[in-house]
């Protein structure tokens, strides 16, 4: 299997858009209940996770096509291609 070219082409980390203090649409829902929170790597969004109640990181991807999301949790550094289904 090759490598995931979007993976390959993503940075390792971007500087996040604010608010940086949580999902960026919940927020502006007046919401807090997201479980994990996704940083975007081409725009610095940050989304809430598939286990939140808006899933806003995989919404994210659907209205813009941005491919690659990395986890914006402490101590954690994955990332994840939407289009390929691939972690990297």
């Amino acid at each position: 299997m090759s490598a995931c070219e979007d993976l390959v082409a993503a940075p390792r980390d971007i500087a996040p858009l604010p608010p940086e203090d949580g999902c960026a649409d919940c927020l502006a829902q007046g919401r807090r209940d997201w479980v994990h929170l996704r940083l975007c790597l081409d725009c610095g969004h940050i989304g809430c996770c598939d286990f939140s109640p808006q899933r806003h990181a995989t919404a994210h991807f659907h209205n813009t096509s941005h491919p690659v999301i990395r986890s914006y949790e402490p101590g954690e550094d994955w990332r994840w291609c939407f289009v390929h289904e691939l972690m990297g």
